[in-house]
């Protein structure tokens, strides 16, 4: 594999900025031969043709736009890079790259990254998904990650120390449509054996609590249907399909966004939030933020 050349890149760059050879040459203060030797280069190293001509005039092809588009971002991100070295403002928003494990609630999410666009700072969320938190750790050890969102702790990890930070805790409530609320109300929680659920999935921390709280109660619930999306399971918990678990402090949330009414509170079933990182003690002012506000606010 050839390695990509930047100064090739460059000439290309400029001359696709400044619409000819000869008003790129000016700027770099080289030969015209050179510059066009060197996109010829270029060309030949990405397998693709660049610039076409259009009479006296060249214009980029579709390859070319794509080159154009990464070449500008790769030296903006390079002159950011020299600025924030130097101490200089760069006028880029921070970047915070957030890992979220998909089994949290997408409202929830929103809440504890709230506090993070009110800083005076102004920050760009980069967030990515994941089935579980454990498939960020490589992603956290290079720093591709500034932080993972999950509902239990990281586990230990000989290739990677990494830091759980708790941001709370919470009850668990049941939900439904109206009619089938009603039903289910009276008699709470035995009223919920034989009745259909839609569950977590089955391999996530939330579920194995329900599933044991269901023990501990002789529930036999019908499982209907098992979703990783709170969203999808309130639509069709609103629909009357069955009764469905989420936490309590969107509770008032979920009944203003859908037909539902609650079934029953289960405060012994704790939901628990966890910010993971490689710092012991948090630097990045953003994950700062996010921490300090789910625990005075959402979670206190």
């Amino acid at each position: 594999m050839e390695w990509l050349n930047y100064h090739h890149l460059q000439y290309f760059w400029m001359v696709a900025k400044r619409g000819s050879i000869t008003a790129a040459a000016k700027e770099l203060r080289l030969a015209h031969p050179t510059i066009s030797g060197q996109i010829r280069r270029l060309e030949q190293v990405l397998g693709e043709k660049l610039f076409v001509r259009s009479g006296r005039n060249l214009v980029l092809t579709d390859s070319g736009r794509i080159a154009f588009r990464y070449a500008d971002q790769i030296f903006a991100l390079g002159k950011e890079f020299q600025d924030t070295l130097e101490g200089r403002p760069t006028g880029q928003p921070r970047r915070l790259v957030v890992g979220v494990s998909d089994v949290l609630a997408k409202s929830i999410v929103h809440r504890i990254l709230e506090p993070a666009f009110a800083l005076e700072d102004r920050v760009r969320i980069i967030c990515r998904e994941a089935r579980s938190s454990e498939a960020f750790m490589g992603e956290l050890a290079t720093q591709t990650l500034d932080v993972v969102l999950a509902d239990a702790p990281a586990q230990p990890n000989p290739a990677i120390r990494t830091f759980s930070h708790p941001l709370g805790d919470c009850g668990t409530s049941f939900f439904a449509a109206p009619s089938r609320a009603r039903s289910h109300r009276r008699g709470f929680p035995r009223s919920l054996d034989g009745v259909p659920m839609l569950l977590p999935n089955g391999d996530s921390t939330f579920r194995r609590a329900l599933e044991a709280w269901f023990e501990q109660h002789a529930i036999r619930p019908v499982i209907v249907a098992e979703l990783d999306d709170l969203a999808l399971a309130a639509t069709l918990g609103e629909e009357g399909l069955g009764v469905f678990a989420a936490p309590d402090v969107i509770a008032k949330e979920l009944r203003r966004r859908y037909a539902l009414e609650l079934v029953g509170r289960a405060r012994d079933i704790r939901q628990r939030f966890y910010a993971i990182s490689i710092e012991r003690k948090i630097k990045n002012p953003a994950v700062a933020a996010i921490c300090e506000a789910a625990r005075r606010k959402i979670f206190s």
